[in-house]
């Protein structure tokens, strides 16, 4: 097989948030395959990048009170740090926000400008009088107009699925401020998309994409394509449009533009012979092949090669998509604590295990994968500790006990021959992304390999006089037998292969190395390579994820019954006197103070609200205040709030705070003078 030149990427995580296993499912996925194919010794470079524009991360910058760069930086390396720990090797991994994509990203618009391929005009738009900005439909909540639900967002329903401009919602309010948002005319940029309806006709029925993803857009490629709009008004925290000031680059605009920006960098790092010419030019005969979810295939698959045909680039090899990641058969839920970050997982459980679920039940389709944590458990304790550990941990000690070395000649060279034959199947699955139908036949080579060993019963000839060589070559055969499943699974559990490596005394585990045996051959001391998931790790996982979903919802009621600290805010609805007398606030005084096991925005509070009465308040302050320093300090606390019940106890009432969030956050305090139990008027 001749050495090909593959590039490969997965989709650009959002540089807003952390990583969860809903994502991994893509990146384990892409990897896999990537290892698989630099095992057969082709050129295969993996490349991605944190996705970093628009207007939700500037607004989340500006909540935290820091820069747009702070905050992409700052996910960035937390993003980075769980993928290495979940073994994702990125030949480069960069970001959106880096010179190598604002000039590509300009480049190619200005070559979509040149060939006729941007169309500029006025168009009205929702905007928010009070921030003085644009709002994104995303941006702009009311009622549904067409099952008049309330608190829908600008694009569509929840409730009924209706899909509508967000001018059409009724009583429309803006997220960023409250203010009833006025529509305000603006000159955008338009992609011309319509005018590649006949080019991605062809292209996507060209093999580059999954049957059901073609049938799929042949839904929008038969009716007429519109226009897109790549352009958004400032503020915004993006690329400034070519000779367009103030005008900016939708973040899905200069997303996909990524893959050949993070490409750009690998190639232009030292001692690096890679070209990005011979990838990216028209005539280039590398492989290009992209991995995504199915939620974002529009983008990839009728966007992205329409704008590369128009700059006059190479189209993708293909576009594989993935479906979604259920949890025990529900969508991921925080409530449940299935909604599972990389971090909680990696704190408790090793990365391989979730690896090799995650390539058993993987096929090429675009079905949804369901993470049965049960399941989880039982397939890895089954087939890699019970199955194709077992086979080294059974022979390794007699060869060992020989001497160490195992035998010149192998008893039953046919056994082993007929598992070297079937990697060329197990390659073919591997190649085609059908990595569940690959494990089948890998855990099936090991059931044949556990089998010949409890025939053989090395452990009772062991016991017999004169049987040492005999003991040695079944032993040797099995140690070439699991050797052989170490070659196949080594793009999934590269760690475990690490390791193998060290126990077989052995430079490397590439696919072609399988067709020579292991004879007249040292190898060291068999150490565990893998030890079984404990159920009490995964109950830790989710308990976790659910501590950290109500300290989340304690820390957002604690500041949503705050002031924001922005006095340009405009003030709440108005309410009736009543249903302000309702709310009974006392002085509290702080008696003790600590932090709660396994939240990490919250401290729990004893408050003595006067009358030898104590109250137990959890509050979402622990970014601003130390235990110690609260202890002794006077309060105001919502008395009669009705008690809430969470994972680490019933919290009885709220403590009242003001400020921006986060560490710049101030508890009321009254004047001196003041009492614990006093009504505050």
């Amino acid at each position: 097989m001749s050495n090909r030149q593959i590039l490969v990427t997965s989709a650009l995580p959002y540089a807003n948030g952390p990583i969860h296993l809903g994502h991994m499912l893509e990146y384990i996925q892409t990897d896999i395959w990537v290892r698989f194919q630099q095992s057969r010794g082709h050129q295969c470079s993996y490349v991605c990048a944190d996705d970093a524009h628009g207007t939700a991360i500037m607004l989340r910058a500006q909540k935290e009170g820091i820069t747009p760069e702070e905050q992409i930086a700052r996910v960035q390396a937390d993003h980075e740090k769980d993928f290495a720990e979940f073994l994702i090797k990125f030949d480069n991994f960069g970001s959106t926000h880096s010179e190598e994509n604002r000039e590509l990203a300009n480049t190619i618009y200005n070559r979509l400008y040149e060939n006729g391929h941007i169309n500029v005009r006025g168009i009205k738009q929702l905007f928010d009088p009070e921030k003085e900005m644009f709002l994104a439909d995303r941006y702009v909540k009311g009622d549904c107009p067409k099952c008049k639900t309330p608190d829908q967002y600008g694009d569509n329903c929840e409730s009924c699925g209706a899909t509508y401009n967000a001018s059409e919602l009724i009583n429309p309010k803006s997220v960023m401020s409250g203010a009833t948002p006025v529509e305000k005319e603006s000159e955008h940029y338009f992609f011309k998309l319509p005018e590649f309806q006949a080019f991605l006709k062809d292209w996507t029925r060209s093999g580059t994409l999954q049957t059901e993803v073609a049938n799929k857009l042949a839904e929008w490629l038969d009716s007429d394509l519109k226009e897109w709009d790549i352009s958004r008004d400032g503020p915004y925290f993006g690329f400034e449009i070519p000779n367009a000031p103030g005008k900016y680059f939708y973040v899905w605009l200069d997303a996909p533009i990524g893959y050949m920006a993070s490409f750009k960098q690998l190639c232009d790092k030292p001692d690096n012979n890679l070209v990005f010419d011979d990838y990216w030019n028209t005539d280039s005969e590398a492989e290009v092949y992209h991995f995504i979810g199915k939620d974002i295939i529009n983008f990839h698959a009728l966007f992205w090669p329409a704008m590369l045909s128009s700059a006059n680039f190479r189209t993708p090899s293909a576009v594989w998509a993935h479906g979604y990641v259920t949890v025990n058969g529900s969508k991921m839920s925080k409530s449940r604590g299935t909604f599972i970050k990389a971090r909680t997982y990696l704190d408790n459980l090793k990365p391989e295990y979730l690896r090799y679920y995650y390539a058993a039940k993987l096929n090429n389709k675009v079905d949804d994968f369901d993470l049965n944590l049960e399941d989880f458990a039982q397939r890895v304790n089954s087939d890699l500790v019970g199955k194709v550990i077992n086979i080294a941990s059974r022979c390794a000690g007699f060869v060992k006990k020989a001497g160490g070395t195992l035998a010149a000649e192998l008893p039953d060279t046919e056994l082993l021959q007929s598992f070297m034959d079937k990697g060329d199947e197990i390659a073919q699955y591997y190649e085609g992304r059908e990595f569940g139908k690959a494990i089948r036949e890998i855990i099936a080579l090991a059931d044949q390999a556990n089998e010949y060993i409890h025939e053989k019963e090395p452990w009772a000839l062991a016991k017999q006089e004169g049987k040492e060589a005999e003991v040695l070559g079944i032993c040797s055969l099995g140690v070439n037998l699991f050797r052989q499943l170490m070659v196949y699974l080594t793009p999934v559990v590269p760690e475990m292969s690490a390791n193998t490596l060290a126990f077989l005394n052995i430079d490397n585990l590439d696919w072609d190395s399988r067709l020579t045996a292991l004879t007249d051959h040292n190898i060291n001391k068999f150490k565990p390579l893998m030890n079984r998931i404990e159920k009490e790790k995964i109950d830790a996982i989710i308990e976790k994820e659910k501590a950290d979903a109500e300290a989340d919802a304690a820390a957002a009621a604690t500041e949503s019954n705050s002031s924001t600290g922005d006095l340009s805010e405009p003030l709440a609805d108005e309410i009736e006197f009543d249903d302000f007398a309702k709310t009974d606030l006392r002085i509290a005084k702080i008696v003790e103070a600590s932090h709660v096991k396994g939240a990490g925005k919250l401290l729990q509070l004893t408050l003595d609200i006067g009358e030898g009465k104590t109250r137990n308040v959890f509050s979402g302050i622990k970014a601003a205040y130390n235990p110690e320093d609260l202890t002794g300090k006077l309060t105001v606390m919502v008395a009669n709030l009705k008690p809430r019940k969470m994972k680490f106890g019933i919290s009885e009432g709220m403590v009242l705070a003001a400020g921006p969030g986060g560490d710049e956050l101030w508890i009321l305090e009254p004047h001196e003078g003041a009492q614990p139990g006093m009504r505050v008027m």
